[in-house]
């Protein structure tokens, strides 16, 4: 018994930890503006889908919507990754162009810290493995 409560209990705190992470960072993009384009609408779209569908999956539980479930997180990890790239090319780019001659290690550096946050879409990464650990905490049998 004490083992059930204690997984309740981590399911609370993870499924709290998800939609948290979920609603900080739509929010965050849309303060943004990070909806110009239709590249930028991805994390967002992706984000309002996994709330959509974990608010199905907190009433009604099926094999479909848990396989749903999963592509979903996978798309949106690699939504964070892809979001990475463009970032980091974005910016490799800006600095290119602003000193030609720079290049090698020092221009990745200087992409990496540029004007858009290079590494901040890999936070999709991290909400997708949130949400695969609350799925594997529903799928739980005890």
């Amino acid at each position: 018994m004490r083992e059930y409560s204690q997984h309740l209990g981590l399911k609370k705190i993870i499924l709290v930890g998800f939609l948290l992470m979920m609603l900080g960072t739509v929010s965050e993009l849309y303060l943004l503006n990070h909806y110009e384009d239709t590249l930028q609408f991805i994390p967002i779209l992706s984000i309002g889908l996994l709330l959509l569908l974990v608010l199905v999956l907190f009433f009604y539980r099926s094999h479909y919507l848990h396989w749903v479930f999963k592509i979903l997180l996978v798309l949106t990890a690699l939504s964070g990754i892809y979001g990475s790239f463009l970032h980091l090319q974005a910016n490799y780019e800006f600095e290119l162009e602003m000193t030609p001659t720079r290049s090698g290690w020092d221009l990745f550096l200087e992409s990496l810290s540029g004007a858009l946050p290079a590494l901040a879409p890999l936070s999709m990464v991290v909400l997708a493995l949130i949400g695969y650990s609350y799925l594997i905490l529903i799928n739980y049998k005890q």
